[in-house]
């Protein structure tokens, strides 16, 4: 099963070039519009962050579904994770899509840095520490698992709405503003803009995205499996 089936017409390398592009995009996006948002928002971080939130959500509506059936537009260590244990991907491609994932995820930083005629190598200054973000973060992955999950097993055909909308509320709705994603949040260290993440920052966020990552697959395993009797 993956974001978008089927992925049988497509060969392993153009399902790495997807994940690597699609998480290309998907960082020029957080990041680009975090750096807009800023500069328009006049010191306004609410403002600021309405901005990157929106060009978020409807980016990865987008993504997902120009991506999905090609790769099932993982774009996330954590998502692949849970493919791997469920035994939809197999440990060869799930290893190559982290790596494309990571390296898709860093290009599209520098991608946006150069945008904005920002210096391309940064390294951001932004803490984000504390029990209640790494907690925020376990309650994001958790819930974007949880959407992905249970829109495959009901309504696939929804599947990349109900992310972009999921993700769109908890930029909202966690502390941490949801990174939920240990690729975007590595290369978000490499950013010292509006939606960096300071690298003494990143193995809380990646850890508590990684556990949660587990525990959803168990917990929505069982939930959504049909014991129903004839």
């Amino acid at each position: 099963m993956s974001l978008e089936p089927p992925l049988e017409p497509f060969p392993p390398a153009r399902r790495l070039v997807a994940e690597a592009l699609g998480t290309a995009m998907l960082l020029a996006v957080v990041v680009g519009s975090g750096i807009m948002g800023e500069r328009l928002a006049g010191g306004n971080d609410a403002i600021a962050l309405l901005g990157n939130t929106l060009a978020t959500g409807a980016g990865l509506v987008v993504l997902i579904t120009i991506f999905g059936p090609i790769s099932g537009a993982h774009f996330n260590p954590a998502v692949t994770l849970v493919f791997a244990l469920r035994r939809e991907i197999s440990v060869r491609l799930a290893l190559g899509y982290v790596v494309a994932q990571v390296a898709g995820a860093v290009l599209g930083v520098f991608a946006a840095h150069a945008m904005f005629a920002e210096p391309i190598l940064q390294v951001s200054t932004k803490l984000r520490d504390g029990p209640a973000q790494a907690w925020s973060e376990a309650v994001a992955t958790f819930g974007l698992l949880a959407t992905i999950l249970g829109t495959l097993r009901f309504r696939p055909d929804v599947t990349p709405v109900a992310v972009g909308l999921y993700i769109t509320a908890a930029y909202w709705f966690t502390a941490s503003t949801s990174f939920a994603n240990p690729a975007v949040t590595l290369a978000r260290s490499l950013s010292d803009t509006f939606a960096g993440i300071a690298p003494g920052s990143v193995p809380a966020f990646i850890a508590a995205q990684l556990v949660s990552a587990v525990g959803a697959t168990v917990f929505m395993g069982w939930l959504l499996r049909n014991t129903a009797r004839a």
